[in-house]
């Protein structure tokens, strides 16, 4: 049993390497730096490591992969007064991916390992995956679509079936995967502020924090009015409080919409029941998207009812689960359509289904400060906006403010 769970050096440099190989292009990216032929090398590295390393070095490679893309996710325990479970919440993210990724491990044949590996951005514990396998190419000359994906990983399957003289021809093949003539998407017409804001997440709840936070916010609209743009795009919950229960400001946004059409983050609590919404106030009126897709353990805990409610009490002092729309919410600005996304429901494939051109994602990434969690994100959002051929306009608070095609 010893020897079983015994990791050899060369097995421990190899899952290491594996990892700098499938992790490099993230973390170049979190430091300005995009450089597509190097990221195609290393993401080709990364597949062909996958497919060949001893089984351990894969689980080694899965568990810090899930360290180092997701060592922020347990962040947000700070705020509610539980640091020391950041690294718990990590070491968890670790162990989990390294299951995900141990189904690789299940076999030493190459072929069915691909097929394993293809598998891998379809698992999805608790309705999520931020793990896309394909994300390796977002900035490479390599396509994000799938049948490019499988492309890259049959000619490295090929290479183990074809004798020795021409054991690298079949990597030629992956000259079908570029992506040759990428097409960007048309933006709207309209003209569209995005406001990026710099609040600190212990900051941003305080009773002393609203006053600052609605001056900026008519700070903000002015200029954009002054501007002549036609709308204004703020972060998730940027006003942080219910906005239903707070009819003076209710009215001030509505008359100064009639200017132009102002888009926001807030909450709202209908009944006792929590949602975590965007408004759009456009001509005096107001409409509200509540979000469709809640993160787990952030917005809802996945679990049983007591558990629920014993989690809720002991760490989110008493705080019962956001509850969802049941549908995406399309708002109609000027004759145009924009999806409301808010956060990570962004980088979820359901939020592009259907008739969709353009997204309105809004974030607030100072949860999860300073990390790679919005440069993960941004990725995710270059990937899913390149799939379906939408423009996202993504409005964040610390980081990821911006227009991707």
């Amino acid at each position: 049993m010893i020897k079983k769970l015994y990791i050899s050096k060369r097995e421990l440099q190899l899952g290491l390497l594996t990892t700098i190989l499938f992790s490099s292009f993230l973390y170049l990216e979190y430091f300005g730096v995009s450089i597509k032929l190097l990221n195609t090398i290393t993401g080709i590295g990364a597949l062909y490591a996958f497919l060949h390393i001893p089984k351990k070095s894969i689980l080694v490679a899965g568990f810090f992969i899930g360290l180092i893309w997701f060592y922020w996710v347990g962040f947000s325990f700070k705020y509610y007064g539980f640091p020391y479970l950041v690294p718990v919440v990590s070491i968890m993210f670790g162990l989990g991916h390294m299951l995900i990724f141990g189904v690789v491990a299940l076999t030493n044949n190459v072929l069915f390992r691909a097929i394993l590996l293809s598998l891998v951005s379809y698992i999805e514990p608790m309705a999520w995956n931020w793990i896309q396998v394909e994300l390796l190419f977002v900035e490479s000359y390599i396509g994000v679509f799938k049948y490019q994906f499988f492309i890259v990983l049959g000619s490295l399957v090929l290479m183990s079936y074809v004798k020795q003289t021409y054991k690298y021809a079949p990597l030629l093949l992956i000259i079908f995967a570029f992506d040759y003539n990428p097409k960007a998407q048309v933006e709207s017409d309209l003209k569209i502020k995005l406001v990026q804001t710099d609040i600190k997440q212990d900051k941003k709840w305080l009773r002393t924090s609203l006053t600052p936070t609605v001056k900026l916010a008519y700070k903000e609209i002015e200029d954009a009015i002054n501007k002549n743009y036609d709308v204004i795009v703020f972060p998730e919950s940027f006003f942080p409080l219910y906005m239903n229960q707070t009819p003076q400001l209710l009215m001030q946004l509505l008359t100064l919409s009639q200017k132009i059409t102002i888009i926001t983050g807030s909450l709202i609590n209908e009944d006792g029941i929590h949602y975590n919404v965007t408004y759009m106030f456009n001509q005096g009126n107001y409409e509200i998207a509540k979000k469709m897709i809640l993160v787990p353990f952030g917005e809802y805990i996945p679990l049983p009812k007591f558990a629920q409610k014993f989690i809720n009490d002991m760490f989110f002092d008493g705080a019962s689960d956001f509850k969802t729309a049941t549908k995406p919410t399309d708002f109609i600005i000027k004759g145009q359509k924009f999806r409301n996304a808010i956060c990570w429901e962004a980088t979820c494939q359901e939020l592009y289904n259907g008739d969709v051109k353009y997204i309105i994602a809004t974030s607030n990434n100072a949860w999860f400060a300073p990390s790679v969690q919005s440069t993960v994100q941004e990725l995710l959002l270059k990937l899913y906006a390149r799939r379906n051929g939408v423009v996202v306009y993504h409005s964040a608070n610390f980081a990821g403010t911006g227009v991707i095609k």
